[in-house]
């Protein structure tokens, strides 16, 4: 059984889809049977696949094909003949934004959320309307749709209108070899509040959590620090604006973008993390600052509340009052952070990217089998109507 994944979504590395690209495919390389993987990567990101190299097929896409345009041009007129061309069983797209038409073998899709439908201002004109008129029409074409939570599944099936038994709830994972409680690593003397996410305005909600943070340091003269961990994105000079006009601005840090290695650590740092997405379709940060034994703050909107449970304090995220009053609650006590350690080590234990390869490679198979059922059958098909005539 060959499977393709198309990774030309991962945007160098530094997103959530590469998150789940680099994991999904480490697992299903941990798994018995007999499924090979092919990657298709784009030339300037073939070396982040490195630690996998020996063990995939990685064929290289020029970078002319990098830019969105032509990225999706490639996907529907290019990657069909390469499919054909390297023997391919079934081919996965990790992101709605890269669905294709049609291909000569079966074709799943993951989708992690439905922003263009939830938030209006997230992306330009051009990418909102592929968003909500192309992407629909390409998800009905899929054999199946892979999704990382509940709430997702329901906005799939609602803005999309694909049947619910097409749609599979996959879920993500975390690596616990990498994200665990470290005893050699405890919070700062100066503690901090940590927010790892690209730098984008408004989806990510940085300006809100500036000025609930600047009143928080006017009103109690607390010594934490807010550390704004992320590479920039669409917006970020709006959030950069924000800090440097807050009046408390030498005490909020962006130390660019955060580096696998460094992560962990990072967290396990922190005195707390701060999660005040306006919507995600799942939000692996929270779940990876649980597992390294920090304490979390979350949003309470998108499928957040499905996936931190009880393990996090939720907060308003359109509330500055509400984003305030708890990172005032958090850092006045230690009863209410070492609570949230406990409850959140104990909530991401449930998440595993193994668990979630094994569910992915169930699909897989469903529908390589049904479709060398119907090669098998074509020719049979033909004879007889040759018998006939």
């Amino acid at each position: 059984m060959k499977i393709a994944i198309s990774t030309s979504v991962i945007q160098r590395g530094k997103s959530g889809v590469a998150r789940y690209v680099f994991e999904l495919v480490a697992a299903l390389l941990r798994q018995p049977g007999d499924h090979r993987l092919l990657l298709y990567v784009l030339e300037e990101d073939l070396t982040l696949f490195d630690g996998v190299a020996d063990r995939v097929e990685l064929v290289s896409v020029p970078e002319k094909w990098r830019s969105p345009v032509k990225n999706v041009f490639w996907h529907q007129f290019v990657l069909p003949r390469l499919l054909r061309r390297d023997g391919v069983d079934l081919l996965h797209i990790p992101s709605y934004r890269r669905m294709v038409w049609k291909a000569p073998c079966p074709m799943v899709a993951t989708i992690h959320d439905l922003a263009p439908f939830r938030l209006a201002e997230k992306y330009d004109k051009l990418r909102m309307f592929y968003g909500r008129h192309i992407a629909r029409r390409l998800a009905a074409r899929q054999e199946a749709i892979l999704t990382v939570s509940e709430f997702t599944a329901g906005d799939i099936d609602h803005f999309f209108g694909i049947p619910r038994e097409r749609i599979h709830v996959t879920g993500n994972g975390i690596d616990h070899r990498r994200f665990h409680p470290d005893k050699t690593t405890s919070p700062e003397e100066t503690p901090f509040f940590l927010y790892v996410s690209r730098l984008e305005h408004p989806a990510k909600n940085h300006v809100r959590l500036i000025e609930a943070f600047d009143r928080f340091k006017t009103a109690t003269g607390s010594d934490w620090r807010l550390v704004l961990g992320g590479s920039d994105w669409h917006g970020a000079e709006v959030i950069r604006a924000a800090a440097a006009k807050a009046r408390h601005a030498e005490a909020i840090e962006f130390p660019g973008f955060v580096s696998d290695e460094a992560l962990p650590d990072l967290y396990r740092r922190a005195g707390a993390f701060v999660y005040p997405s306006l919507f995600e379709g799942f939000g692996l940060p929270p779940v990876e600052a649980m597992a390294c034994g920090c304490p979390v703050i979350s949003s309470d909107q998108g499928s957040l509340p499905e996936v931190v449970g009880d393990a996090a304090l939720l907060i308003d995220p359109t509330s500055v009052p509400s984003i305030e009053a708890a990172l005032t609650h958090v850092a006045a006590s230690p009863e209410l952070r070492k609570s949230l350690v406990e409850s959140g080590l104990e909530r991401a234990r449930s998440f595993d990217w193994d668990e979630t390869a094994v569910l992915t490679l169930q699909i897989y198979r469903k529908f390589c089998i049904n479709s060398k059922k119907i090669r098998l059958e074509e020719p049979l098909y033909l004879r007889n109507v040759k018998e006939i005539l």
